[in-house]
C-alpha cells in the first residue's frame, strides 16, 4: 500500500506558486485573493484563516472580509460587484456555507466567472463540462487529479466511483474522471447498493463527509483510494473511508488528514495565480 501524500506534494506547488508570484511582481502584477466570510461559523473561520496563511507564505496578497451573521444579501452583492471591478484583485471567493437568509446560487452566479477562482460560477463549470482549460476547475477535484498524476496513476480506461454528487465535489470529480477518459458511476444518498458499485470499482473517490462510510468488505484487493470527507470525532478527524481496514487492501489511498485537504488549499493558489497571469497578458494587449 502506497500513501498519497497530498501534504508533501501541497508543499512542492506552493514552492513553485511563490517563485510565480515572484515572477509577477517583477512584471507589476501582485497576485491578490479576496476572501469573504459572512457569519462565525467556527469551522470557516478555520478556513479562511488557513487560506490567508497560505497566501502570505506564498507571497499573494490577502484580503479577508469578515461580515456580520446579519449581512444583508444586497450588502454582500454590493462587495462582490466593488470587487468585480477591482482591477488589482485576481480571485474572490466566498466561504460557504452562507446563512440561510442569503441565496447561494444567487451570490456564487455574482462573481466574476474571470475571477470566480473557486470554479463555482456556471460559465466556468461549462469550460469544465467541455474539457477546455479557458476557465477555472474547482479546488478539490483538481487537488484530487494533481495528486494522482504525481503518483503516476493513469485514470484511462479505469472503473471509476465517485461517492457524492454535489455541485462542489461530487460533480466536477466525475466529470474530471470523464475529460481523463475513465468509465465513471456517481453514487449518492438515493443510491439503493452501493456496494454493488464499490466492490467492482478500480478507483473510489468519497465525499460525503460520513465517518467510515466505506469498509473493507465493499472494496476489491488493489483498489485506488481517495477520501476528501473529513468528520471530528471527539479530538480526532476521520473520513469517509475506514482506514485502518481499507489500507490493508488498497494499492494506494489517501490519508484524513493530510491527504486531500492541503491539495485544495493549493489549487486555490494556484488558480489565483493563473488569474493574475490572465491579467498580466490582458495590460499586454492594450
Amino acid at each position: 500500500m502506497i500513501l498519497l501524500d497530498g501534504k508533501a506534494l501541497s508543499q512542492k506547488i506552493k514552492e513553485e506558486i511563490k517563485h510565480k508570484s515572484k515572477e509577477l511582481k517583477t512584471k507589476g502584477i501582485e497576485p491578490c485573493l479576496a476572501v469573504i466570510l459572512v457569519g462565525t461559523d467556527p469551522a470557516s473561520e478555520t478556513y479562511v484563516n488557513n487560506k490567508a496563511k497560505a497566501c502570505e507564505l506564498c507571497g499573494i496578497k490577502s484580503l479577508v472580509y469578515k461580515l456580520d451573521e446579519s449581512t444583508t444579501q444586497n450588502e454582500l452583492l454590493a462587495l462582490i460587484n466593488t470587487l468585480n471591478y477591482d482591477d488589482s484583485v485576481d480571485g474572490i471567493l466566498v466561504q460557504l456555507p452562507l446563512p440561510k437568509h442569503i441565496n447561494k446560487n444567487l451570490i456564487l452566479e455574482s462573481i466574476a466567472s474571470s475571477k470566480d477562482v473557486d470554479g463555482f460560477h456556471p460559465i466556468n463549470v461549462g469550460y469544465l463540462n467541455l474539457g477546455l482549460e479557458s476557465g477555472f476547475l474547482p479546488c478539490t477535484p483538481l487537488g484530487v487529479m494533481k495528486l494522482l498524476k504525481s503518483y503516476d496513476i493513469k485514470i484511462e480506461g479505469l472503473d471509476c466511483v465517485v461517492i457524492g454528487a454535489s455541485n462542489i465535489v461530487g460533480r466536477p470529480m466525475a466529470t474530471l474522471l470523464l475529460n481523463a477518459d475513465a468509465s465513471v458511476s456517481v453514487c449518492h444518498i438515493k443510491t439503493r447498493d452501493l456496494n454493488f458499485y464499490t466492490q467492482k470499482a478500480d478507483l473510489i473517490i468519497s465525499a460525503t463527509g460520513c465517518a467510515h462510510l466505506l469498509k473493507a468488505d465493499m472494496v476489491k484487493e488493489g483498489v485506488i483510494v481517495v477520501d476528501v470527507g473529513i468528520t471530528r470525532i471527539g479530538n480526532s478527524l476521520v473520513g469517509d473511508v475506514d482506514f485502518k481496514e481499507v489500507s490493508k487492501k488498497a494499492s494506494y489511498i489517501t490519508p484524513v488528514p493530510g491527504g486531500v485537504g492541503p491539495m485544495t488549499i493549493a489549487m486555490l493558489l494556484e488558480n489565483t495565480i493563473k488569474s493574475a497571469k490572465n491579467r498580466l497578458s490582458n495590460f499586454a494587449t492594450f
